[in-house]
């Protein structure tokens, strides 16, 4: 059986807890969704592993590499960053330069395939929405995000990775009035929100279909 890694940070972990139990410990977001719509599609094919970690940024991830990538060994895995790095500088001043994530994030590629060779890395783009927590500082959040967002984007094009784009998905199902539809605070997504990131996955995974 193959493993597929979701990582990356709150949106990722969506409440999980660290059971260790096949198929377990994954939260209550995109993870879970994903997870169960596709064992429901093609029974025992993948096993899935939730190692998403709240208020993590680039940095944090490439701290965890040794004990929540590389020893669980995956086949294939996703990684969703880059909010967090935004978000703490402009609250807290404690986040990651566009300049800064982009070398943390080439670093953290370049050890996982050399531990892990035939790996397969999915790059998800980081995204933000306008809402409680975005709104007062709206234009720094949009600005700053985009930024990452095309990091990211740039990383994935260097490697031969699959990028999976979700602002534009965000922004054209989104507006002033019904935005908290989608995030509840401009920052975590709702269950719909979680529904619209995992469908966007699941159209990247389901090509892998005939190599698991």
């Amino acid at each position: 059986m193959k493993t597929f890694l979701f990582q990356g940070d709150s949106i990722t972990d969506a409440s999980r807890d660290d059971e260790e139990i096949v198929n377990a410990g994954l939260g209550c977001g995109y993870a879970f969704f994903l997870a169960s719509e596709f064992e429901k599609q093609h029974q025992g094919m993948l096993r899935f592993i939730n190692r998403g970690d709240s208020g993590d940024r680039i940095t944090d991830v490439y701290a965890r590499i040794k004990e929540d990538i590389i020893n669980l060994k995956p086949d294939i895995m996703s990684i969703l960053i880059g909010i967090n790095d935004v978000s703490h500088e402009l609250t807290m001043q404690c986040g990651v330069s566009p300049k800064k994530f982009r070398m943390i994030y080439e670093m953290l590629i370049d050890e996982i395939k050399e531990c892990l060779p035939e790996i397969r890395i999915i790059i998800m783009e980081p995204f933000v929405l306008k809402g409680t927590a975005t709104e007062k500082l709206w234009t720094e959040f949009y600005t700053e995000v985009r930024k990452m967002a095309a990091i990211s984007q740039q990383v994935a094009e260097k490697y031969g990775f699959d990028f999976v784009p979700l602002q534009d998905k965000f922004d054209a199902l989104s507006n002033d009035k019904n935005a908290g539809y989608w995030s509840e605070d401009g920052v975590h997504p709702t269950i719909a929100g979680h529904h619209l990131i995992k469908e966007e996955l699941q159209k990247v995974l389901e090509k892998y279909i005939n190599e698991f």
